[in-house]
């Protein structure tokens, strides 16, 4: 039988018929939904041969392919750069000397504030930027001032006596921020991590606004073709599974590392050698006791 907890009670029999009821109910609930969504797309044709030629042919396919590729280019580039501004500005904020926590808590508030998509336009439109670069720009100043603040809360979140403890050992404050305060903060700050940069890869889609060919752009080529009847519900559901894959993998991946981080260390056993009588202070006899 399970026992209760600090948290709640063991729900008993009328409970536990209530909840069996409602889980009934939800998953009935939701299989009509779903069944009504399936109705609603055979009633307006979205699986008709037609509307799903497209995919067919090679030159769809490799448009496909390389709006993919222009994608995982375009996040790979951002989320590097992202993790390396953000470390600088975490840096910054953390430092010492007030002029420059001043100007980096500055630079964070603003582009942080500042709409991601506003940042791309306006370094595409205003500075005369390529699609890539404006992009990848766009997306490192936004993403870099958010995790600026993950690595600023996670360091600050490592308990105070860490660090009181390495300066007492007379240690830097560089060499306790690298090998005392950071690997420990890794730890409570990769799950925020990844969630961000599964927010830059999903921003990624935003290249289709200033015309740089990635996915979703590629995409909306498709689903605009006349010659084809207008396939958008077809693209939708071909483009989004692999969104959501990606995006799912990255997580996975974060898990990984995140419970091989806390895996507990493993000890291996050191064979001791048995204690021997001898001398026990060197180049003298073992002690006795004193004579009368």
């Amino acid at each position: 039988m399970t026992e209760a907890t600090a948290l709640y009670d063991v729900p008993g029999p009328s409970t536990r018929r209530r909840h069996a009821v409602y889980g009934v109910v939800s998953t009935a609930v939701l299989l009509a939904l779903l069944a009504w969504i399936l109705y609603l797309l055979f009633d307006t044709g979205q699986f008709t041969y037609t509307k799903w030629m497209p995919f067919e042919y090679k030159g769809i396919q490799e448009l496909l392919l390389r709006g993919l590729g222009n994608t995982l280019k375009a996040f790979v580039l951002a989320a590097v750069l992202s993790l390396a501004l953000g470390g600088l500005l975490a840096t910054g904020r953390l430092s010492d000397h007030r002029p420059v926590r001043l100007l980096a808590t500055v630079v964070v508030e603003f582009f942080r504030a500042m709409p991601v998509l506003v940042m791309i336009f306006f370094i595409f439109v205003a500075l005369q930027v390529r699609p890539l670069p404006a992009l990848v720009a766009g997306l490192t100043l936004y993403n870099g001032s958010v995790l600026a603040e993950v690595f600023r809360s996670g360091v600050n979140a490592v308990e105070r006596g860490q660090h009181e403890a390495a300066f007492a050992l007379g240690m830097r404050k560089t060499q306790v921020m690298t090998h005392v305060l950071a690997p420990q903060a890794v730890r409570a700050m990769l799950p925020a991590i990844i969630s961000q940069l599964v927010v830059a890869l999903k921003d990624t889609s935003l290249g289709y606004l200033i015309t740089y060919e990635e996915f979703l752009h590629a995409g909306k080529l498709i689903a605009s073709n006349l010659d084809y009847d207008l396939p958008f519900i077809p693209v939708v559901m071909v483009i989004s599974p692999i969104y959501i894959g990606m995006c799912m993998l990255l997580s996975w991946f974060a898990g990984w590392v995140s419970r091989r981080e806390q895996r507990s260390p493993k000890t291996e056993a050191v064979a001791l050698a048995t204690a021997e009588p001898g001398t026990l202070l060197p180049g003298g006899e073992p002690p006795t006791a004193l004579k009368p």
